[in-house]
């Protein structure tokens, strides 16, 4: 049996679809089709000023159906039923109240590839896939020896680099027994769980070395402006976010840290906010056992990545 509702218009109809109606024959009531939920609901996440709303409406969607969203233009004219409408509309006030996409579905997808999130773990964001190219641009200058992800959190750059560099070992650190429970179910689906070691420990603590490379995306987020976050980022774990009074309090530790576990001629990649490469950089430049640090930019030309290497000890 499917759901009869209010024809659908843009925006007028937010509450009579949000709330089932009672008294149908009251209406002019037409079934909810894909095509039209679809239609409804991206205009709605537009008037909420949600980024990509016609995408995040899609995922949505195609998550309630078990689908792919190529699905959802195939049978574009097939009927909601009740139970798949009701679970709909759940979906949409959750998002509206600012939880994220990846949350409610439970995955992301980072470099082509899909990874379970949850709460218990940082939305894994495109501005992650820089440090990821980052890293492979410079896979030729690197020594022998495994490569290290400090503070991997959902594992998604560990698993992606044990993915592209099979070669390669791979150890993956988080302060987080939660973060890393995600971790190890991510590198089982993404069939790396035997390249992957995974370790609990604050930074570089419970890691001995030599590794060839040290990648990090650490917190970088100014105690100050976490209230300030957008909701659905407030959402995420704060002792993944909150990076201290200038965002660089680990990233500083890590940058004093790391040429005790680095090879000679070993890397450290960091991520960071789009206005603190200047600030790494000096602090790369200002530690004897870095040179010549560097900054990566994004497709949009926003400092992304710093990187710098251990030159060989005299």
């Amino acid at each position: 049996m499917v759901v009869l509702l209010v024809e659908w218009a843009p925006l007028a109809c937010y509450t009579t679809f949000l709330a089932r109606s009672t008294n149908n024959a009251e209406n002019d009531a037409k079934v909810w089709t894909l095509l039209r939920v679809l239609e409804w609901t991206t205009s709605r996440f537009i008037k909420a000023e949600i980024e990509s709303a016609r995408l995040e409406a899609q995922l949505l969607l195609a998550h309630v159906l078990s689908c792919d969203r190529v699905a959802l233009y195939t049978a574009y004219d097939k009927p909601l039923a009740d139970e798949e409408l009701a679970q709909f509309r759940m979906l949409i006030r959750r998002r509206l109240a600012g939880e994220s996409v990846a949350y409610l579905i439970g995955r992301k997808e980072f470099w082509s590839r899909e990874f379970k999130v949850d709460r218990r773990v940082l939305v894994p964001r495109a501005d992650t896939e820089v440090l990821v190219e980052a890293v492979l641009d410079r896979t030729a200058d690197f020594v022998q020896g495994p490569i290290a992800d400090v503070g991997t959190g959902s594992g998604v750059i560990a698993i992606t680099l044990a993915c592209e560099l099979p070669q390669r070992a791979v150890v993956a650190i988080d302060i987080s027994s939660d973060a890393l429970d995600v971790a190890h179910q991510n590198a089982e689906a993404n069939g790396v769980n035997d390249r992957v070691r995974f370790v609990q420990g604050n930074l570089l603590d419970s890691v001995s070395g030599p590794f060839a490379v040290l990648v990090a995306n650490l917190p970088y987020v100014e105690s100050a402006q976490i209230p300030r976050l957008d909701a659905e980022v407030r959402c995420e774990p704060h002792q993944a976010l909150d990076g201290g009074t200038d965002g660089l309090d680990l990233i500083r530790e890590l940058i004093q840290a790391a040429p005790s576990v680095l090879a000679d001629n070993g890397w450290l990649f960091l991520e960071h906010g789009d206005d603190q490469g200047k600030a790494i950089r000096a602090l790369l430049n200002s530690c004897p056992r870095f040179k010549d640090a560097e900054t990566k930019r994004d497709l949009a030309g926003r400092e992304r990545v710093t990187m710098a290497m251990k030159p060989i000890t005299p």
